[in-house]
This record gives C-alpha cells, structure tokens and sequence, in this order.
C-alpha cells in the first residue's frame, strides 16, 4: 500500500477537497495507523512543510491543483486491508468535516510538526523539508488516547 492508495480511498469517501486538506488528512491517517495499528499505513515519508505535513510524493501527483476529486489520484482504494480501511475510516469521521485551514492549524499546535521544524531550524512560513519521523508520530498521538483529539 502507498501514499496514493490511502489519498485515493480518502477521496473515494470524502469526495473532492482541497489539495491541502487530502495531505492533512492522509497524515492523521499515518498518525493514527501507528497508534491503533502499530504500524505504518504506508512507507512514504511526510516532511514538516510551511503549511503543516506534506507527503512529497503525494504532492507531486496533485501539484498545481486547488482541488482533488476521486479518481485523480493515481492509487488503487482496493489495495487497503480491512484494518487499514478503518482507520482512515475513523480518522476521516473525526478529522472529514474541518476545513483544510483548521487541519493545518491543528497539525502546528501539535509536537511531531514542530520538532522536525525545530531539528531543521526552520522559522515560521520558511520553506522545509525535514521529515516527520515516525516514532514522533507514535510518541505523541499514542499520548493523546486511542481516539483522535477533541477540540
């Protein structure tokens, strides 16, 4: 399973959105696989950019595009596991409905963006392209309980 399956079956549920908001939520989506899974969802790497977590590869597929619809990914939905459908299930029922702007704010208030910002050096709004390992991820979201965080 890649980066583009799990974005391909986040579309295929949520319908089009925003480029930005596809990235949030594939992140929580690694996040939160680490946690409830204990492993990854997929093995491509996620870098703390400007904006919050960006899959590089994942961006590279949609670059360009405000908005991405189901379909314009180049993933295949069927390749994920029962397991791996329903955390993205769960992460897309808490995480679905905010706003691309609220995800990004969400994932600066939070340590595993900020510490690879920091080990980078990395100021705010400045470009960056350090990697958000996966053991921050599981530190912190493993913290919070096993369900997403509430407002």
């Amino acid at each position: 399973m890649t980066v583009h399956d799990a974005a391909a079956y986040i579309l295929e549920q949520g319908g089009e959105m925003t480029a930005m908001k596809l990235q949030k939520l594939v992140y929580y989506s690694q996040c939160w696989s680490l946690v409830w899974d204990e492993t990854p969802l997929f093995e491509e790497v996620i870098e703390a950019w400007a904006n919050g977590p960006v899959s590089p590869d994942l961006y590279a597929a949609h670059k360009g595009r405000f908005k991405v619809a189901p379909g314009s990914i180049p993933g295949n939905p069927s390749t994920l596991s029962a397991d791996q459908r329903a955390t993205i299930d769960e992460v897309m029922k808490f995480y679905g409905a905010k706003s691309a702007q609220w995800l990004s704010d969400l994932t600066h208030l939070e340590a595993p963006w900020r510490m690879a910002r920091e080990r980078a050096g990395a100021s705010d709004g400045q470009n960056c392209q350090e990697p958000i390992t996966l053991s921050d991820m599981h530190e912190y979201y493993s913290g919070l309980g096993q369900e997403p965080a509430k407002e």
